[in-house]
């Protein structure tokens, strides 16, 4: 007989009995693939069985450490829900300046609705426009908001007012908080103009007495919200202190020099208003479209 027939009959055998071997070893185990090895160490004399038996030697050598299941917890705790979209309401949701020009007016009234019920704590300038419409019922609506919100605005201005009263000053850790909220509201110019000025100076005087306890209590963008809220009363000398502040506390932010240009912008005053872009020039400071389009415009 041929000797490499004797040898390929002789592995086969070889091949087959230790095939059956891991058959019923993982028989034994309740392996479920233990079918799925006889079949591939079968078809695949020599490198099935070797296969096997080198994922064996590295399970071994580097997988030996049991998995740690600690981190792993199948618990509702970490479960997050989704909710439904209400599909009726968000499909009518739009700008109120949209909104406003719609001649039906039950449309406009839904609408409304569906913007009052959510913040509008942003959109109060906009929803000023709702007043001025042809449905008596709309502008109720508006109205309504508006007088809500202001009532709740005029309130907190004077929680904070009383807060920084009775502690003459010793915690003013509530200061730049104040600054924020009221610069979300005034920045919408929603006031009458005397009553704007009243509460700008109110913010003002927050930043002052921060100012004084520490310069940097007060971040860039409270600097540039009280130069702004200045620009809008045309307290042209305020303004230009707050800026000299905020250029000596952040001298590489935009905002400082951002606020410097819409001053020297609105007084007209070129020399200064070119002495700062010059600034901006030797500075690593980049400037944004908007602050682009002031140069541009007033050049």
């Amino acid at each position: 007989m041929n000797p490499r027939l004797i040898i390929l009959i002789v592995i086969g055998i070889v091949n087959l009995i230790v095939a059956v071997i891991c058959f019923l070893l993982k028989l034994r185990r309740k392996d479920n693939a233990s079918i799925t090895t006889l079949i591939v160490m079968i078809l695949c004399p020599v490198l099935g069985p070797l296969f096997y038996l080198l994922s064996f030697v590295f399970r071994v050598l580097f997988f030996r450490e049991p998995v740690d299941l600690e981190g792993v917890v199948f618990s509702k705790d970490k479960y997050k829900g989704v909710f439904r979209s209400q599909e009726e309401r968000e499909s009518n949701i739009i700008s109120v300046e949209e909104a406003i020009e719609i001649t039906n007016n039950k449309d406009l009234r839904r609408l409304m609705m569906n913007v009052v019920q959510g913040d509008i704590k942003n959109s109060l300038q906009a929803i000023l426009l709702a007043l001025n419409s042809e449905d008596t019922e709309t502008a109720h609506y508006a109205a309504s908001v508006l007088q809500d919100a202001l009532n709740e605005f005029r309130m907190t201005v004077e929680n904070y007012r009383k807060k920084l009263r009775e502690n003459d000053g010793k915690d003013l850790s509530f200061a730049p908080e104040a600054i924020e909220y009221m610069n979300g509201f005034l920045e919408q110019k929603i006031f009458p103009e005397v009553e704007l000025k009243n509460f700008v100076y109110i913010m003002e005087t927050f930043g002052q007495i921060a100012y004084e306890k520490d310069p940097y209590m007060l971040e860039d963008s409270m600097y540039e919200a009280i130069c702004m809220r200045m620009l809008d009363i045309r307290d042209y000398d305020n303004c230009e202190l707050w800026c000299t502040r905020s250029k000596k506390q952040y001298p590489d932010m935009l905002s400082t020099y951002t606020c410097q240009l819409k001053l020297y912008f609105n007084k007209r005053d070129r020399e200064n208003f070119f002495r700062v872009v010059e600034e901006v020039k030797n500075s690593p400071v980049v400037l944004d479209r908007e602050t682009l389009e002031l140069i541009r415009v007033f050049c």
